[in-house]
């Protein structure tokens, strides 16, 4: 079958030219033949110039994410293994002891659009994001097995961005021994128990690990608020640092029940430790109503926003939720806070954060910005990978 073609309207290659993977529908003025969704495609000019090759998606906004913009490649089993062999050597050049989980393969930052992997100990649990990394699933599975060999493969193909592809949710067993119903991972001094069949993500937030290290080095001490705790790592990295008791709050009590387990696991007084399930938003202002105090906050809330459009709606609760732990800390105290909205820039998260502390009538110091580990790293092309960003922060 030949290749079938997709013409850019005149001038809306730009973004291309620049390395940036992904066409937009409204980037298009024409499909020259029938391509399958997911299918290799080649993207060309009005004028007829060659731009690279991407892959098929007709019910994305989305409709083409770029593989390849050489132009002479095969996009096939060989060329997939030479991006696996090498999303796999940089991250062994970034190993570090004593840590044993981390991301393997970060979409396009690794050349794999709509590609996740990561790896939690000898378990890989792998997301297909797009209608171009379902159509190579057996390949990319089968390749996995052969240069990263590994008890399991898991799938933890249920996400949002599934469902805007026309993608049906999908979870479990691919390949190997069915995963336990909690993994044991080594994170530096740490350990944590984590559940890849039902828990966030693919099981726990591999991005936040050197930020829970930094953290230790300001909060070490007196009484701290850990706000969306999901299953403790915040808590106890807080803990091992120092502080004296922990409040941590989460709407969901099985998380909490396994921030539990990872504190029992690490050795943990458990007296140390308040849990509270509920709404954190209505907590931290009933706490500003009773007039209590913290030395310090962590602010790690899911994503508020998933379009354009929220994007207002979620910078009123980004400073909604930071005015509040402004006003709960003591003077003195550090909040560390962050947003893994993609949307949020970094630029307009620091004006959002200069917003809550005018309105809160405290001066607040921003000490040292936070972002994503090194196994995230992001493409230079594709700046929209950075999602994680974040501040420590000392309010006065």
């Amino acid at each position: 079958m030949a290749q079938a073609r997709v013409i850019l309207k005149p001038g809306r290659e730009k973004s291309l030219l620049r390395q940036h993977p992904w066409v937009f529908a409204g980037a298009i003025a024409q499909v020259q033949g029938q391509p399958p969704q997911g299918a290799t495609v080649s993207i060309h000019t009005q004028e007829g110039k060659s731009l690279g090759w991407g892959a098929w998606s007709p019910e994305s906004q989305m409709a083409v994410r770029v593989w390849s913009f050489d132009t002479q490649v095969t996009i096939d089993r060989a060329w997939w293994r030479a991006q696996i062999q090498g999303a796999l050597h940089r991250r062994q050049t970034l190993a570090q002891p004593n840590l044993n989980s981390y991301r393997l393969i970060y979409a396009e930052a690794d050349g794999l659009p709509g590609v996740i992997v990561d790896c939690y100990g000898e378990v890989l649990v792998l997301q297909l994001l797009s209608w171009g990394a379902e159509f190579w699933r057996e390949t990319l599975t089968a390749l996995l097995l052969e240069l990263h060999p590994c008890d399991s493969i898991y799938e933890r193909s249920d996400t949002d961005s599934r469902r805007k592809e026309g993608l049906p949710a999908r979870t479990g067993l691919i390949a190997g021994n069915e995963p336990p119903e909690l993994l044991l991972i080594q994170e530096y001094q740490a350990q944590f128990w984590v559940d890849v069949r039902r828990g966030h993500k693919t099981g726990f937030y591999l991005d936040q690990r050197e930020n829970r290290q930094i953290v230790q080095r300001y909060c070490n001490y007196g009484a701290a608020l850990n706000a969306f705790a999901y299953t403790g790592g915040f808590t106890v990295a807080l803990l091992q640092a120092g502080c004296a008791q922990v409040t941590q709050i989460d709407s969901s009590a099985s998380v909490l029940d396994l921030a539990a387990k990872n504190a029992e696991l690490n050795n943990l007084d458990p007296d140390k430790i308040i849990t509270i399930v509920g709404d954190v938003f209505q907590i931290l202002r009933r706490y500003r109503d009773q007039g209590e105090t913290f030395d310090h906050i962590i602010l790690d809330p899911p994503k508020f926003a998933d379009s354009q459009a929220q994007i207002p709606k979620a910078s009123r609760g980004y400073k909604d939720i930071n005015l509040l732990a402004m006003k709960l800390l003591k003077p003195g105290g550090f909040l560390v806070t962050f947003s893994c909205s993609g949307l949020v820039t970094a630029d307009l998260f620091q004006k959002i954060l200069a917003g809550a502390a005018l309105d809160s009538g405290r001066r607040v110091h921003l000490l040292q910005p936070l972002g994503q580990p090194l196994d995230h790293g992001v493409n230079l092309a594709v700046p929209e990978g950075a999602y994680l960003k974040g501040w420590v922060c000392q309010v006065l």
